[in-house]
C-alpha cells in the first residue's frame, strides 16, 4: 500500500450510485485506532481501579422490582390529590417560573458582556463576567439550596434564589455562545451611524438572535422545573418538602405516589417545551 495505506473503510456513493472507497493514512490511522484503543483501556482500567462489581449490576434490575413491589407499591395517590399537596406543586410551578425568570433577566447581560465580539472591553468585563457566570454554573443548585437556606431560612425565597443562581450558570453561557455566532455586518453598520450600544443591540444583534433566545429561555423554564422538584427537598419548600417529611418518616407508600406525581409534570413540562420550542422553530 502506498504511503503507510491502512485498511480500507466503509464505502460511500457518490451522486451518480458509484460506490467510492477510501482509506486512512498513516498516521490518521494509527491516530484513529490508537485513540479508540486507549479509551477502551481506560475504561477497564477505571472498572478495575474503582472496584466496580459487575456481577451486582446484572442482578440489580431483580433486586429493584423485589423492592418496589414489596415496598413502594401500590401509591398512595390519595395522598397526592389533597389540597394542601397540590398548593405545593403551584408553588413549585411559581418558584421554577421566577427563578427562570430572574435567572435569564440576569443572564442576558451577562451573556451580552461574555460575549468576545459584543462586550465593552476584553480585558476587563470579558472575564469578570465569564468568571461569574462560570461561577454559578459550576456549584450544583442544591449547594445553592443549601448555602440560601442556610442564610435566609426555609422557604420559597431560598429556592428561588437557588434557581435563579442555576439560570444564571445555565442561560447566560447559551446567551453568550450565540451572539458570539452573529454576524459582524448589520452591527458595524448601525455603529457607523453613531447609535449607542443598546441601538445596537436592539437593531442589529436582538433580531439574529430572537429564536436563539427564546428557544433557551424555554428550555431553561423546563430545566429549572426539573430542578425546583429537587432544591425543596433540602429546605426551599414546595413539593420537595414533601418528599423529604415521607422519605425521613419511611412513608414508603407516599414517597412512591410523590415521585409519580414529579414524574407526571416533569413529563408534562417537556411536552410542553416541546410544543414551544417547534413553533419557534416554524418562526424562523
Amino acid at each position: 500500500m502506498a504511503n503507510g495505506t491502512a485498511t480500507q473503510t466503509a464505502a460511500t456513493e457518490n451522486g451518480t450510485g458509484v460506490r467510492q472507497w477510501s482509506r486512512f493514512k498513516f498516521p490518521g490511522s494509527l491516530y484513529r485506532y490508537g485513540g479508540l484503543l486507549l479509551a477502551l483501556v481506560f475504561v477497564g482500567f477505571s472498572i478495575s481501579y474503582l472496584n466496580i462489581p459487575l456481577d451486582r449490576f446484572l442482578g440489580m434490575f431483580g433486586r429493584i422490582g423485589t423492592l418496589i413491589s414489596d415496598r413502594y407499591y401500590p401509591p398512595d395517590i390519595d395522598y397526592i390529590m389533597d389540597a394542601d399537596y397540590l398548593s405545593s406543586v403551584v408553588d413549585t410551578i411559581q418558584m421554577a417560573y421566577l427563578g427562570a425568570l430572574f435567572g435569564m433577566m440576569l443572564a442576558i447581560p451577562l451573556g451580552w458582556f461574555g460575549a468576545r465580539n459584543m462586550t465593552p472591553s476584553r480585558m476587563f468585563v470579558y472575564p469578570v463576567a465569564r468568571l461569574l457566570t462560570m461561577s454559578a454554573r459550576a456549584v450544583h443548585e442544591t449547594i445553592w439550596a443549601i448555602l440560601f437556606v442556610t442564610i435566609l431560612g426555609f422557604g420559597m425565597m431560598a429556592g428561588i434564589l437557588a434557581l435563579t443562581m442555576f439560570c444564571i450558570g445555565f442561560a447566560g453561557k447559551l446567551f453568550a455562545e450565540e451572539i458570539e455566532g452573529i454576524d459582524m455586518g448589520p452591527v458595524e453598520a448601525i455603529r457607523s451611524t453613531g447609535a449607542s450600544e443598546l441601538s445596537v443591540m436592539i437593531y442589529a444583534v436582538f433580531p439574529q438572535v430572537r429564536v436563539a433566545f427564546t428557544g433557551i429561555g424555554i428550555y431553561t423554564w423546563d430545566v429549572a422545573f426539573r430542578a425546583a422538584t429537587v432544591v425543596g427537598f433540602f429546605g426551599a419548600g414546595g413539593m420537595g418538602w414533601y418528599l423529604k417529611r415521607n422519605v425521613l418518616q419511611i412513608e414508603t407508600l407516599r414517597v412512591a405516589a410523590i415521585l409519580l406525581s414529579i414524574i407526571v409534570l416533569v413529563a408534562v413540562s417537556e411536552v410542553v417545551s416541546a410544543w414551544a420550542r417547534a413553533r419557534v422553530a416554524k418562526a424562523k
